[in-house]
């Protein structure tokens, strides 16, 4: 039977069978590691992404097809997990755009959907690498456009755009040499292949129940300020005006100059579709004839606080959150008890606990924003899948946040030492971020799987030395894979090597080889710590 076009009713059984299949292949793509290294979480992150994805679909009344896309959107988003699942994020953000008033598309339609989606995830990335789950998106889009202008029937369409994409996911590993090393295609491109396959399935007639199983449920996310005690007669503007802007296209950004001059505390934060506004004005009125030329306005409240001492917006906010604000907040990413006692030693306000195989979403960070009575956050993210999805935090939350790239958890520790509360938050980000450039990371851990790189011929479970994304030693010893890493990581500047041993990992081997490095290397002080972190043996710092 021919299908000519797509409501609301097929994408959402089109989605539920994406997420089905993506589940089904989610250890394959976690297994298409470009170095083996216990990082394959892949289709760990786009699965947790599209199951967040899907929860808020399912809440979505409406049948419609580009509310239920929109739904899509904001949950991916809110629930986005490491680059894979940001970037995934994005995709479905730009398919929605693409999609927008529309309650029935055609097969070009879809394309043009594909080439926004496309679009925008490029846009999200400073810097775009090819070969990988862009290129895919890409070339699969540039491929729709040609086959609509053919192909009318959608199932028809879609088999072809599928077989497109599976060609340019076969293509990756030429354009991208570390995969073409590896024998590998890329990850994020064999899953962004999956979810075009599920939604075949869906389309064709084999539809999925959704997946019961508890994810974290989205947040609300307001934005409000947190407020000093006031003497309300030296109020300058009188009335807390707040409402909420339902319209099409709207941009936060304009909406925000427009009315700036007609108050202060102004914030004004959300999408295109939905804004929330809250500004301290003499004129409530005023700024709501503005925002009426927008949309519809719903939750309005306007508090006089020359009568009031608090805003009512705070009656309920537990007492602690009422407090002025410190200047700085902190927010890191550890796993490991060691590794966040040394955190909290350092005055680290919120330790998120994740990294390698565990990236926090993009919710976990503005909840943890969230948390903290502070003028300015940062965040150090400490691993480089997981610095996507801090940005998004940041972009989203109407705090100052800034978040210095930190890769690794030695970076992390450098960064917070080199923090100085009495500096401004650009001087902050600026001494943070160089520092960082100045740290050396060494991990020893396990491969996952049989490969080779350069002259080294690697054994699966065989433990392994990294540094810089590089494979510097292998073998079977411990204390000998660790030596001989140091070994090659080492040079005459260097002044202290810093030891955080895992949970796999007794004090006293960790000692002997401390006693080992010491003896090896007199000129470098030596110091060992407890991380308790998994997957890593050891993680070696050099400053």
């Amino acid at each position: 039977m021919k299908t000519q076009t797509m409501d609301g009713k097929l994408y959402k059984n089109m989605m539920i069978a994406a997420r089905q299949v993506l589940l089904d292949q989610q250890e394959l793509i976690n297994e298409l590691n470009v170095f083996p290294v216990p990082d394959g979480d892949t289709g760990t992150n786009m699965s947790l992404t599209l199951e967040s994805a899907l929860k808020e679909m399912q809440k979505e009344e409406s049948e419609d097809l580009f509310e239920l896309a929109d739904a899509v959107a904001n949950g991916s988003l809110m629930g986005a997990r490491g680059n894979s699942g940001v970037i995934l994020s994005q995709l479905f953000r730009g398919f929605a755009k693409g999609l927008r008033n529309k309650k029935l598309v055609t097969a070009r339609e879809i394309a043009l959907a594909m080439k926004s989606a496309s679009d925008t995830a490029y846009k999200a990335v400073m810097k775009p690498t090819e070969g990988t789950i862009l290129t895919v998106a890409r070339e699969s889009a540039d491929a729709a456009l040609l086959l609509a202008e053919t192909e009318q029937d959608i199932g028809q369409f879609l088999k072809c755009v599928i077989r497109k994409a599976n060609e340019s996911l076969e293509r990756t590993p030429e354009l991208l040499k570390v995969l073409k090393d590896a024998g590998v295609v890329d990850s994020g491109g064999k899953g962004l292949v999956a979810i075009m396959e599920g939604a075949l399935q869906g389309l064709t007639g084999e539809v999925f129940e959704a997946k019961t199983d508890e994810v974290p449920l989205r947040t609300g996310h307001e934005g409000h300020e947190h407020y000093k005690d006031i003497d309300p007669e030296n109020l300058e503007f009188g009335y807390c005006t707040e409402f909420i802007i339902h319209a099409e296209n709207v941009n936060p950004e304009s909406f925000r100059e427009t009315i700036s001059s007609k108050g202060d505390s102004l914030l004004v934060v959300g999408n295109e579709q939905v804004v929330k506004v809250h500004i301290h004005t003499n004129h409530p009125g005023k700024v709501m004839e503005e925002a009426m030329k927008l949309g519809s306005l719903s939750d309005i409240k306007i508090d006089n606080m020359r009568r009031q001492h608090r805003h009512q917006v705070f009656e309920n906010m537990p007492k602690e959150e009422q407090k002025p604000p410190k200047p700085y907040g902190m927010i890191t990413v550890a796993m490991g008890d060691g590794l966040s006692r040394i955190m909290k030693d350092f005055n680290v306000d919120v330790i998120i606990e994740g990294g390698q195989t565990m990236n926090p979403s993009t919710e976990d960070f503005l909840k943890a924003i969230e948390k903290i009575n502070a003028e300015h956050v940062l965040i150090m993210p400490n691993n480089s899948n997981i610095i996507m999805a801090a940005n998004q935090a940041r972009d989203i939350t109407d705090k100052k946040v800034t978040v210095i790239p930190t890769k690794t958890i030695p970076q992390g520790i450098a960064a917070i030492l080199a923090f100085n509360p009495e500096e401004d938050a650009e001087e902050n980000a600026k001494a943070m971020t160089k520092v960082i450039k100045e740290v050396k990371t060494g991990q020893v851990t396990y491969a996952v799987r049989d490969t080779s790189f350069k002259e080294i011929t690697i054994i699966k479970d065989e433990l392994i030395g990294l540094s810089n994304q590089e494979i510097r030693s292998a073998g079977k010893d411990l204390q000998k894979v660790a030596s001989e890493l140091i070994e090659q990581m080492v040079s005459e500047e260097d002044e202290l090597l810093t030891i955080y041993y895992g949970e796999d990992v007794e004090p006293e081997d960790a000692k002997k080889l401390q006693k080992l490095l010491e003896t090896a290397y007199p000129d470098l002080e030596v110091e060992l710590y407890e991380g308790g972190q998994p997957l890593y043996y050891y993680i070696f710092s050099l400053e």
